[in-house]
């Protein structure tokens, strides 16, 4: 997983294999040691379900703790998502911190990986009149 912060606006891009697995169910990290004693780690997982329904919560999350944060995102969004790869554009979110805090993450799949492991996104054919 790649970071990227600048202001209030947070972007996590992935590589095919670590879309798989957040897919599957899995925690995707990134960690960073600043020091023997100091590491900076974020963590990326898919909300379970598909919200209230299933007495899930399928809303955005960031938890801040010591050294790093949890992000957890909706699985649905996720997967309809994915079912658009190949693409450069990301999938954002508006996040409420409370107070006037917001911060945005725009979570992306690295479109050259995509590319590699999918080929080019064939356009669909418009209907043609019969």
């Amino acid at each position: 997983m790649k970071l990227q912060v600048q202001g209030q606006r947070v972007r996590l891009r992935v590589d095919e294999a670590e879309l798989a697995r957040l897919l599957a169910g899995e925690t995707v990290a990134n960690r960073t040691l600043l020091g023997a004693t100091t590491e900076f780690s974020q963590w990326l997982v898919l909300c379970p379900g598909s919200g209230a329904s299933e007495g899930t919560s399928s809303t955005p999350s960031l938890v801040v703790r010591d050294g790093g944060w949890h992000v957890a995102l909706p699985r649905d969004a996720v997967e309809a998502y994915a079912g658009h790869l190949p693409c450069r554009h990301a999938l954002g979110f508006e996040l409420d911190l409370g107070g006037a805090e917001v911060v945005g993450v725009d979570f992306e799949v690295d479109v050259r990986d995509s590319l590699k492991a999918r080929g080019p996104r064939r356009r669909q054919e418009p209907p043609r009149d019969a």
